[in-house]
């Protein structure tokens, strides 16, 4: 069924004594804006998280699969594809309408490409590239973060030089005590009916994949994660009816506490109930 409504929506979640993001190019140490000491957490995370409950929640169910996951490589799954739909084999893309085919059979088949798109245009048999009708933002906190490195000990040596110099050794572990982090998104009705076609099944899943997405997740190096809040922008039209930022703009969180913040608590949401015409807000969570 094609979508009639396009959407935004606002996520709010925060991370106690933990490491929501690691960054590879400053030692895996939670990522930091430099210039204002504000954290952030990539979107390619955040994809990443909601891959994972769909996955875990449909089990590779008909039409659920996932396809940006380490299982198998890229190019046997587009090569998949063309077996599935006994398509020609040796047009390497020349053939439009055979990597059409290719394509539709993708988005058919796997839930993030219909929801995130995918380049699939690499190897032998390929199946273009899909625009996604749901893109998601950076996440930002809403006040600068503080990265502490812990030093903890490590008791299990991993060679028998590294045993005969001690039973232990000093490791460091960084973690930021507290932070609450809001992030965007936008959902294309137009760009899922064209290509995708993202049914509103999909969208509830995508929903409820938000809410549980740290659910599923936790552990140790990532401390407690928390969904706080999830606020939709439903528009009555599939172009929308209201500029994005406008209705961004209507809500706000301020930090109430004098104090570094610590929990959730210590900050203060606003709401402008007045939306554009046209528009409905859904508060999910």
């Amino acid at each position: 069924m094609a979508l009639k409504n396009r959407y935004e929506f606002v996520m709010l979640f925060d991370v106690e004594n933990g490491n929501p993001n690691g960054d590879p190019d400053a030692g895996n140490s939670p990522r930091v804006d430099a210039e204002t000491g504000y954290g952030y957490i990539t979107d390619v995370c955040l994809k990443r998280k909601i891959r994972n409950y769909v996955e875990l929640c449909k089990e590779e169910a008909s039409g659920y699969k996932i396809l940006i996951k380490p299982d198998k490589a890229l190019n046997d799954k587009f090569s998949d594809a063309y077996e599935a739909k006994n398509l020609p084999k040796d047009e390497k893309g020349k053939n439009i309408d055979v990597v059409k085919q290719a394509r539709d059979y993708m988005c058919v088949n796997y839930f993030d490409v219909r929801v995130f798109g995918a380049v699939m245009s690499t190897g032998n048999d390929p199946c273009g590239i899909v625009r996604g009708p749901v893109q998601i933002n950076f996440a930002r906190s809403i006040s600068p973060v503080n990265v502490e490195d812990i030093t903890i000990t490590r008791q299990a040596r991993t060679t028998n030089v590294r045993q005969s110099t001690g039973e232990t050794e000093i490791g460091k572990k960084s973690i930021i005590p507290y932070a609450l982090y809001r992030a965007e998104g936008y959902v294309s009705a137009a760009l899922a009916n064209k290509v995708t076609h993202l049914s509103e099944e999909d969208l509830v899943l995508l929903w409820n994949a938000i809410i549980n997405m740290f659910e599923n997740d936790h552990s140790a190096a990532r401390g407690k994660m928390c969904m706080r809040r999830l606020y939709i922008f439903k528009h009555e039209s599939v172009l929308g009816n209201s500029p994005s930022h406008v209705l961004f703009d209507k809500i706000v969180v301020n930090q109430v506490s004098a104090t570094p913040p610590r929990s959730f608590t210590d900050y203060e949401i606003k709401i402008d109930e007045q939306m554009p015409e046209g528009v409905q807000l859904i508060k999910k969570l």
